[in-house]
C-alpha cells in the first residue's frame, strides 16, 4: 500500500501565527500530531507520505502516487478538506478520514470512502483489518476510550522538521472539568486518561534524535487533570532527562487556573523546561462563570491567580470570550483594564460560539436559538446562535476590546507589565539559532523602522537590553507577535 496522509489548509488565524512565521522563515507551526500518530499505526511495510497543506502544496501527482489518502481535520478547515476530497475523487483515489471534524459532523461527508471516527487507537484496528480481508465498511465508531499506555510514538521521520517554529507530544486525553462551551469532554471525556513517563522520554529522544532543540508544546487539553502522577512520576523523569540533555527543549502547554494553587507543581514544571501555560479565563464576570460552568474559575482573584504563575516563571496566554448571556455594556471596559493589569501579552479574545455536542449546543438548540453550525473561528465575527445581547452592539464591543488591547501603545505596555513579574527558570540553556538572528534584523527594519509601532519597539527593546537582558530574545518574540495579531484583526479593527 502507498498512503498519502493530508492535512488540510487552515485559514489565517490568531494561533497559527502566519504573518510571525516570515520573520524566522517558518512555515507553520506545528505538525500534524494526530496524523503521524496514525501513520506509525498503519504497516510498517507500508510506503508513506505526509503532506501538511501549511507547508507545500498538494498536487495531483501526490493523490494519484497514493492507493489511499488519509485526512484529518478540525471543524476550521472544513473548507479545504472539501477541495482535497473533490480532488480525491476526481482523481479515483479513495478516501481514508477522521479526526475532529469527521467525528463532528460524519454526515457531511458522503463521499469519503471510509470514515474512521473517535480514537484511532480504537477504531483503526479494526478498519485494517477488514482493509487486509477486502471488505472495508464505510463507518467505523466506537464510544471507548483509548488506552494512552497503548498509544505510539508519533512517526517523526516524516516531517520535515525544519519547517516548523514548535514540535509537539501529547500527555494525556481528557478534562476533569465540563465548561459548557468545550467540546474536549464529548471528544474524550472527563477521566484523564495519560501515558506513561518512559512513552514520554521515548517521544523526547525521538524528538532529540531527529536533531529537534527548541520550543515543543504539550498538546494536552489540561495538563494538571491529573496533579499526582505529573508530580510524582512524569515532570521528576523529565527534569533528569532534560538535565542529561542539557535542556534542549523548551515546553509551553495548556492548563486550568487552579494551577496557581499548586506551587510545587509550578516549580516542577518551570525545572523541567517549561515557560509558557495557556488558560482559559473566559470571563472577569462571576455570573458569566457561574453561565458556562467554568467552576474553577469562580470566587478567585484571578489576577492574583495570573500574577502567580507568571512569578514563578511561567508567562501565562489567556483566552477570554465575549457573548455570554450574562454580558452586559459594562463587561468590555472591564475585560480590557483586566487584560491589561495582568500582562497577559497574548490575549486570545474571541465570540461564543457552540461546538456540536457541547452543552452549550444542546441548550442553545432547545430554545431555538442555534443558526448554524460553528466556523471552528471564534475570532472572525461569526457566531453560530442568537446572542442575548444586541448583536452590533457586541460586535462593536468585540472590536473595542480588540483595537485596544493590540493597539502598539497598550501591547508594548503589556509585555513590559509582564517583565516586571516573570521570572524564568535561571540556568536553562537558551538556544540561539540562526533563525533567530534574522528575526531580529527583520523585526528591527519591519517594525522598528518602517512599522508605526517603532517608538514603542525600541522602547521595549532598550529597557530590556539595560534592565532584563535575559529577556531579550522574548522581547523580540513578543514584538513578531503583536505584529501578527494587529494583521489577523485588520480586516475589520482599525489598530
Amino acid at each position: 500500500m502507498k498512503i498519502l496522509l493530508v492535512y488540510p489548509e487552515c485559514p489565517n488565524t490568531f494561533w497559527n501565527l502566519r504573518h510571525a512565521m516570515k520573520f524566522i522563515s517558518k512555515k507553520a507551526t506545528l505538525p500534524p500530531l494526530g496524523l503521524l500518530t496514525v501513520a506509525s499505526m498503519l504497516p510498517k511495510e507500508w510506503e508513506k507520505k505526509l503532506v501538511d497543506m501549511a507547508v507545500a502544496k498538494l498536487s495531483d501527482k501526490d493523490i494519484k502516487w497514493a492507493d489511499y489518502v488519509f485526512i484529518s481535520a478540525m471543524y476550521i478547515q472544513k473548507e479545504s478538506v472539501k477541495d482535497v476530497i473533490t480532488r480525491c475523487k476526481r482523481l479515483g483515489v479513495k478516501i481514508v478520514a477522521g479526526g475532529p471534524l469527521f467525528t463532528a459532523a460524519p454526515e457531511y461527508f458522503g463521499a469519503v470512502d471510509h470514515l474512521v471516527l473517535n480514537e484511532a487507537e480504537i477504531t483503526l484496528p479494526p478498519f485494517l483489518k477488514d482493509l487486509s480481508e477486502g471488505c472495508p465498511k464505510h463507518v467505523y465508531t466506537s464510544d471507548t476510550r483509548a488506552d494512552m499506555k497503548k498509544s505510539p510514538t508519533p512517526l517523526w521521520g516524516l516531517t520535515g522538521y525544519k519547517k516548523y517554529a514548535s514540535m509537539c507530544i501529547q500527555y494525556s486525553r481528557g478534562c476533569p472539568f465540563s465548561c459548557d462551551f468545550c467540546d474536549i469532554t464529548m471528544l474524550f471525556g472527563n477521566k484523564m486518561r495519560l501515558k506513561t513517563k518512559d512513552q514520554i522520554l521515548t517521544e523526547l529522544d525521538g524528538l532529540y534524535s531527529q536533531g529537534w532543540k527548541g520550543p515543543v508544546f504539550v498538546v494536552d487539553d489540561n495538563f494538571i487533570g491529573n496533579k499526582r502522577e505529573l508530580k510524582k512520576e512524569v515532570l521528576p523523569a523529565i527534569i533528569r532527562w532534560m538535565e542529561e540533555k542539557e535542556y534542549p527543549f523548551t515546553f509551553n502547554t495548556q492548563a486550568s487556573i487552579n494551577l496557581s494553587d499548586d506551587e510545587e507543581l509550578m516549580g516542577l514544571m518551570v525545572k523541567a523546561g517549561f515557560d509558557a501555560v495557556f488558560v482559559g479565563i473566559e470571563t472577569t464576570e462571576e455570573e458569566g462563570l457561574s453561565e458556562c460552568d467554568k467552576v474553577q474559575n469562580k470566587n478567585r482573584d484571578l489576577i492574583a491567580c495570573v500574577k502567580k504563575i507568571q512569578e514563578f516563571g511561567l508567562q501565562v496566554q489567556g483566552g477570554f470570550i465575549l457573548g455570554f448571556d450574562s454580558d452586559h455594556a459594562l463587561t468590555f471596559g472591564k475585560l480590557i483594564e483586566f487584560i491589561q493589569k495582568s500582562g497577559i501579552v497574548t490575549a486570545m479574545v474571541g465570540l461564543l460560539n457552540a461546538p456540536r455536542g457541547t452543552k452549550l449546543y444542546n441548550r442553545l438548540s432547545q430554545a431555538g436559538r442555534l443558526l448554524n453550525d460553528s466556523t471552528g473561528n471564534n475570532t472572525d465575527l461569526s457566531m453560530n446562535f442568537v446572542p442575548k445581547m444586541n448583536y452590533e452592539q457586541l460586535i462593536d464591543g468585540y472590536k473595542k476590546v480588540i483595537s485596544t488591547i493590540y493597539s502598539p501603545k497598550n501591547y508594548y505596555e503589556r509585555v513590559l507589565t509582564l517583565f516586571k513579574t516573570y521570572r524564568p527558570l535561571q540556568g536553562g540553556k537558551i538556544h540561539f539559532h540562526f533563525y533567530n538572528i534574522k528575526a531580529l534584523f527583520k523585526s528591527m527594519w519591519s517594525l522598528g523602522l518602517v512599522g508605526k509601532e517603532r517608538l514603542y519597539y525600541w522602547k521595549l527593546i532598550l529597557w530590556t537590553l539595560f534592565r532584563r537582558p535575559e529577556l531579550l530574545q522574548q522581547a523580540i518574540t513578543f514584538a513578531i507577535y503583536g505584529y501578527h495579531f494587529r494583521k489577523t484583526f485588520s480586516n475589520y479593527c482599525q489598530i
